[in-house]
């Protein structure tokens, strides 16, 4: 019994990220109400507070559910971390950087509309805007990490090159679609692997 209790709490809990998630989506978060996500899960306003403290505590779930996706674990260092990308830049070769590129670009359609919504959130909500700034510090720390345990570069220029190849990936996984910018996928994840491989590899580096 108690285990079907733990399912069914966890499956209203979903249902309401679920639908927070949808009116985020179509009507923005600043426009979206406790109430209003308690009615598209079907249930009630004290529901929703028995699950999450307030639409900002909804939020941070989003962030919660983006790292699983990202298989970003806790880190005590820097709140959460992607040992995949740490050992990709680390390796600093274009077939490891090229291909945790590829593997993110495949994910890019899952992905953004959580970043829309948490950047979107954080515009409004005093709450979120330190919040999704550490996210985003927390990836760079990874590149950053990488460069650390490679001993590559001038320690003072690790992390601007972590923000620098970021600010790439951000860039384009928010706005890159199929058809758009004139350019396919296959291409544009060798552009952004030569531009990573400029940032953060030795040029003489093999190139396997």
């Amino acid at each position: 019994m108690a285990g079907l209790r733990a399912a069914q709490k966890e499956m209203t809990r979903k249902i309401l990220v679920s639908a927070a998630m949808e009116l985020f989506q179509s009507k923005g978060y600043a426009a979206t109400t406790v109430n209003d996500i308690a009615a598209a899960a079907g249930t009630t306003r004290v529901t929703f507070y028995a699950y999450f403290s307030s639409r900002s505590d909804l939020a941070r779930a989003l962030i919660g559910e983006l790292n699983d996706i990202l298989g970003r674990s806790p880190s005590p260092e820097h709140r959460s971390t992607a040992g995949h990308l740490v050992r990709a830049v680390r390796e600093g070769t274009r077939t490891s950087l090229g291909q945790w590129l590829r593997e993110r670009s495949e994910q890019w359609d899952t992905i953004r509309p959580y970043m829309n919504v948490t950047i979107e959130a954080s515009t409004v909500d005093p709450e979120l805007r330190g919040l999704v700034e550490e996210w985003f510090e927390e990836v760079t720390a990874d590149i950053e990490q990488g460069l650390d345990e490679a001993g590559r570069f001038e320690p003072k220029t690790r992390h601007t090159r972590a923000v620098l190849a970021f600010a790439q990936l951000h860039e384009v996984g928010q706005h890159w679609r199929e058809g758009r910018w004139q350019i396919d996928r296959d291409t544009l994840i060798e552009l952004l692997t030569d531009s990573w491989l400029s940032l953060l590899a030795d040029r003489d580096a093999p190139v396997s």
